[in-house]
């Protein structure tokens, strides 16, 4: 109980100085509740947080650093995992991040995918175009392209979707769901007029709130 108070304590300093006027993050102001919690897939003590996002999405790119840092420091006591919105059900976008998540290589190609769409100005909106990037950036094309059209991800998009839809409320990027209970995003947790890296800063700080209040649940 002492060690989840310092937790607790830790992320409330977070949080003030990511520049939150709040003595500690309130409900219905930097985070709320789901009215309807989805099952979490965390196994043991650890507490899932996902990241509902898109590589199209500007705000999800500028948060990317920092979202990926702190899951490399909270490895040990969190579950992550991301969440693509689909514009259809032929989202290349959407596929793509499937597809390098079945091969085992989405962390390792989103970065370079969100560097062309946001630094580069590269659409990769078609296949064509997607297919030619990931083979300049070392992915093998054959082997994404088999993958891609397989039914094995033409099943996992339908999952996908089904999950998304579960989570009911959540439908901007980004938005990230702790415990499959509780939600927040810089945008609830930042404050008007501050730059958008202490908006990530405030978020992330919610979210070591929220990962400590679960965590208290956890036998």
């Amino acid at each position: 109980m002492r060690l989840l108070r310092l937790l607790l304590a830790s992320a409330v300093l977070m949080f003030t100085a990511a520049g939150a006027s709040a003595a500690d993050p309130k409900e219905g102001v930097d985070w709320r509740t789901l009215d309807t919690p989805v099952r979490s897939e965390a196994q043991g003590k650890k507490v899932e947080v996902v990241e509902f996002f898109m590589y199209s999405c500007p705000h999800c790119f500028a948060l990317e650093p920092k979202m990926s840092a702190w899951v490399k420091q909270n490895a040990d006591k969190v579950h992550f995992r991301r969440l693509h919105f689909a514009r259809s059900e032929k989202d290349v976008l959407a596929r793509t991040y499937v597809t390098l998540e079945s091969m085992g290589l989405a962390e390792t190609v989103s970065q370079k995918i969100f560097n062309a769409m946001h630094v580069d100005h590269k659409r990769l909106m078609r296949e064509d175009e997607m297919f030619a990037f990931l083979a300049s950036a070392g992915v093998d094309k054959a082997k994404f392209e088999a993958a891609y059209k397989s039914f094995g991800v033409e099943s996992k998009m339908k999952r996908m979707a089904a999950t998304i839809g579960q989570y009911k409320g959540v439908d901007s990027a980004p938005t990230l769901v702790v415990d499959g209970r509780y939600v927040t995003s810089p945008s609830m947790a930042g404050r008007p007029g501050l730059p958008e890296s202490q908006h990530h800063a405030a978020a992330l700080a919610v979210v070591d709130y929220l990962v400590a209040k679960a965590a208290a649940t956890k036998k």
